[in-house]
């Protein structure tokens, strides 16, 4: 940006849905987190013929619920929140920020809020190739200014390492623990760190008394709930070795 950023934060202030069909303001320095988890989004999103974005709803392991997005972008940095284990909660368009800046009334509606009550992450999401745009800047320039003028995170999120997606896309299908056999959930359980570096070829060896098509289900969901761990900035494959969760 080729000037300063100048937020009035007195002027900063925050709507919200604390229900359907009602709205509340307050001022920024105000603003409880908890309230905005529960709340409802600010905006909602339909369908309609030759639209840019793909919108729709997500089942989200952390909320045992579905989320809202608004573009392919939005739900996978919303799929990779869901599995961020030190995020327990997720809200989707939580609310409107508006503030003066540089003499000059703004609005703004977040994507995202996540993290916990007590640590929680305003999100944006943003392609890359907008990043370098002024008005782009800007906007997120007095976000950052308000949101962590309040003690909380500001994230602008853009595309993910297409590694890192495919394999939580992947894990992501295995996230409904009640859909896995519960009797090999509870044997790979019982096995714990004598799991730890083995391949997923040779955990899937170990148990020749289930089928594999039995068996990776659960490992999978042992992945997804990061009772295992991999490295998933390398392509998950039968011989991609396991570790117990630290």
């Amino acid at each position: 940006m080729k000037s300063p950023v100048k937020v009035d934060l007195s002027s900063a202030v925050v709507g919200y849905r604390p229900a359907a069909g009602e709205e509340r303001t307050v001022p920024a320095h105000e603003l409880k987190a908890t309230a905005l988890f529960d709340s409802y989004p600010w905006r909602t999103f339909r369908s309609y013929d030759k639209q840019k974005h793909y919108s729709g709803t997500y089942w989200s392991s952390t909320l045992s619920d579905h989320v809202i997005y608004e573009s392919r972008l939005e739900l996978a940095n919303l799929m990779i929140a869901d599995f961020d284990a030190d995020v327990n909660r997720i809200a989707a368009q939580p609310f409107m920020l508006t503030a003066t800046v540089n003499e000059r009334t703004r609005a703004h509606i977040l994507d995202y809020l996540w993290g916990t009550d007590e640590q929680p992450t305003v999100v944006d999401v943003v392609r890359r190739e907008r990043l370098g745009r002024e008005a782009v800047q800007l906007l997120c320039a007095w976000t950052r200014v308000v949101i962590e003028s309040r003690g909380w995170t500001y994230r602008v999120v853009s595309e993910p390492d297409p590694t890192y997606l495919a394999n939580v896309r992947f894990l992501a299908g295995y996230r409904r623990g009640w859909l896995v056999n519960q009797e090999v959930l509870a044997e790979l359980r019982a096995r714990g760190e004598r799991m730890g570096g083995r391949s997923i070829a040779e955990v899937e060896a170990s148990l020749p008394g289930y089928p594999k098509p039995l068996i990776r289900p659960a490992l999978m969901y042992l992945l997804w709930c990061h009772e295992l761990v991999a490295d998933l900035t390398q392509p998950l494959r039968p011989a991609t070795v396991l570790e117990g969760s630290t």
